[in-house]
């Protein structure tokens, strides 16, 4: 692989290994875990809700071919209430090309691939680990599908790792998502800098070096928000943070009630 892609071949890439291919004309990326055979556990949307929300474009983009493989008779196993699926390499690609995603690259090369979601700092775990987490969530689920705090790439990042946020989500693991968000923010930030910056160059040097700030400071591998969860205490986790999130959008939804001051009674 080089700095500029990761690209691989077919016949590089072993169980274990975090792979992903590019969708919509490298407007995103689609990741999973291959774990040999040519299967490739991967993380979408539930198949209850396929077809159920027309309006959600991105969503319904990250969806598997509904008709059945015609190499293997188990391609596209997917529990009723769960997200993660298994399919076979090709209709994981779906005509794309293959790209390796990298563990424990040094900071300096992390900060030159100014594309989220194709590296981390964070080291990786053994890859039969690895694969012991893809096929335990693949009976188990990963939870519900979010774009930005629980997406493709977060599945990957946590059974490559096995670190997951501890503390009151915002946004999940997701190099692509911190990306996404960062753009619009480092240019936001960066705009009060730019009165003295000189020229157009000048301009862009502010807004990519805190593109490149933010990208860095979200890393799974420099988080301190991150802890390792085994993934047999996995569905307690995750239904802890479901019910906090429950509870905090209840508390924003409850109008805070007017306390009106007690009459003293008048003293005869």
């Amino acid at each position: 692989m080089g700095l500029l892609s990761n690209r691989v071949e077919r016949s590089e890439i072993r169980p274990g290994d975090h792979i992903y291919t590019w969708r919509a004309v490298y407007a995103y990326s689609h990741h999973g875990i291959y774990v040999g055979g040519s299967k490739v556990v991967h993380f979408t949307r539930k198949k209850e809700a396929e077809g159920s929300d027309s309006s959600n474009s991105t969503s319904s983009l990250l969806l598997e071919p509904s008709s059945e493989c015609p190499t293997f008779p188990d391609c596209g196993f997917q529990l009723p209430d769960s997200g993660v699926v298994l399919t076979c390499l090709d209709c994981f690609l779906r005509n794309g090309s293959l790209y390796c995603f990298e563990y424990g690259v040094p900071s300096a090369v992390f900060l030159a691939k100014l594309r989220g979601g194709t590296c981390t700092i964070a080291q990786s775990d053994p890859s039969e680990v690895v694969v012991h987490r893809a096929m335990y969530l693949l009976q188990n689920g990963f939870g519900n599908y979010d774009i930005f705090e629980n997406n493709c790439e977060d599945f990957a990042l946590y059974c490559k790792t096995g670190l997951l946020p501890v503390e009151e989500p915002g946004i999940g693991t997701s190099g692509q998502a911190s990306s996404a968000i960062g753009v619009p923010l480092a240019a936001l930030l960066s705009t009060p800098l730019k009165l003295f910056a000189a020229g157009p160059l000048g301009m862009a040097t502010v807004t990519a070096g805190m593109y490149c700030a933010g990208r860095y400071i979200t890393d799974i591998g420099v988080r301190k928000d991150v802890a390792k969860i085994e993934v047999e205490n996995l569905s307690s986790h995750l239904g802890r943070r479901l019910i906090e999130d429950e509870g905090s959008v209840n508390a924003r939804s409850e109008k805070p009630k007017t306390l009106l001051p007690m009459k003293r009674k008048r003293e005869r």
